[in-house]
């Protein structure tokens, strides 16, 4: 039997603070794993290339020339690298703890699976609930009603996974938090290039729902740690609209326009409640949401102010 070989992808956009982090974990979170680094870096203006290329002088680098997207830049990278027994993607704030990866490849044997991610903690230790079921409308009604962290004890209310057992066990999940993923070349090759009109959030969802409809599952394993310094999706009002957006466009992709109402509708509940609360974020989400222009409208950097 051949090694397992993992290609690693990094996607970087100005990451020069979070990356020699990162860069630091990989020996001991890919020891005893055969592993190569490719960069794929979407016109960064600051040092992040220098720094790969001092620490990691073997490591590959591609660049798309602008800031394309997290899809765009793993596909640019998907176009580079070697046919492998796994690719694994990785956010330039994730930390890997040693052995992580052996931890994850024998899960990849497990009949069905195509895509296992560790079990991600916050930097002070907290378990990051990382799992998630399938957006569906109770499930949009019940986070509008009961918050993600209350609606995601029950399955049919939450799509947010919050049981702690959950994360004990190698369990599956519909998909998970694309922070880190370990996807099988047969995944890889079965489902193609990544979809690039979700420029950021979203992708992974759509990614790991599409793996799953030609038969891969999304897999835990619970002995694999990595460390997720959170992007700030839950501080800043625009990546938070652009979130609320994509959620909305990629439910009504897969399913019928009544149902993506009714969705669009439950979602506009969640962020009004919550705009009438003081939060800011969801304010700029609500009116978003009653936009038609911007839900038309592929984002893209220069339209995400």
């Amino acid at each position: 039997m051949k090694p397992a070989r993992v290609e690693v992808i990094v996607v970087t956009w100005n990451s020069a603070e979070v990356l020699p982090g990162l860069l630091d974990s990989l020996e001991q979170g890919l020891k005893d794993v055969d592993w190569h680094l490719t960069v794929a870096d979407n016109a960064s203006t600051d040092e992040s290339l220098t720094i790969t290329q001092k620490m990691l002088p073997d490591a590959g680098t591609v660049q798309t020339g602008y800031n394309a997207g997290y899809a765009a830049a793993i596909n640019t990278a998907l176009t580079e690298i070697e046919p492998c027994t796994a690719v694994l993607v990785l956010n330039p704030d994730i930390r890997l703890a040693p052995g992580c990866v052996a931890a994850m490849l024998p899960h990849l044997g497990r009949s069905g699976t195509g895509i296992v991610v560790p079990r991600l903690h916050g930097e002070g230790g907290t378990l990051t609930h990382s799992l998630r079921r399938e957006p569906a409308l109770l499930r949009a009604l019940g986070e509008a009603v009961l918050g993600n962290r209350r609606a995601g004890r029950y399955p049919r209310l939450g799509e947010t996974v919050t049981a702690e057992d959950a994360y004990r066990t190698a369990s599956t999940a519909d998909w998970a938090t694309g922070a880190a993923l370990l996807i099988s070349w047969d995944c890889v090759s079965a489902c193609g290039a990544w979809d690039e009109s979700f420029f950021l959030y979203s992708e992974e969802t759509e990614y790991a729902l599409r793996a799953r409809d030609l038969g891969y599952l999304t897999r835990l394993a619970p002995e694999a740690h990595a460390v997720h310094l959170e992007g700030d999706s839950e501080v800043s009002p625009r990546l938070w609209t652009l979130l609320t957006l994509n959620k909305v466009r990629l439910f009504r992709r897969r399913h019928r326009l009544p149902s993506a109402a009714l969705f669009w509708a439950a979602t506009l509940l969640r962020e009004s409640s919550r705009a009438l609360l003081g939060h800011r974020r969801s304010r700029r989400a609500a009116a978003a949401l009653l936009s038609p222009r911007r839900l038309r409208t592929r984002p893209t950097a220069e339209n995400l102010a």
